[in-house]
């Protein structure tokens, strides 16, 4: 039986491995770098992710921020095009 705490590792070392691609094709194709916001948005996640094993309420706080960051950044880049 695999622990949740492995699978916590895993998602984590997955992400890593997602966004460090992610940074090398950006590079190479010129594209715009992600804002702040929503930067911010996608470490609280991450954070959620983290810490939502020892407590829940602490877990999905930080997740329901930072999809909240996302989606205001989502809106004010629409209402900027």
């Amino acid at each position: 039986m695999i622990i949740p705490e492995i699978y916590i590792g895993i998602s984590v070392v997955v992400l890593a491995i997602i966004a460090i691609l992610v940074i090398f094709t950006m590079k190479k194709k010129k594209q715009k770098q992600p804002s702040k916001l929503s930067t911010l948005g996608i470490t609280l996640v991450v954070l959620g992710i983290i810490f939502g094993v020892s407590d829940r309420l602490i877990g999905y706080s930080f997740i329901g921020t930072g999809v909240l960051l996302s989606v205001i950044d989502i809106i004010k880049n629409l209402k900027n095009k």
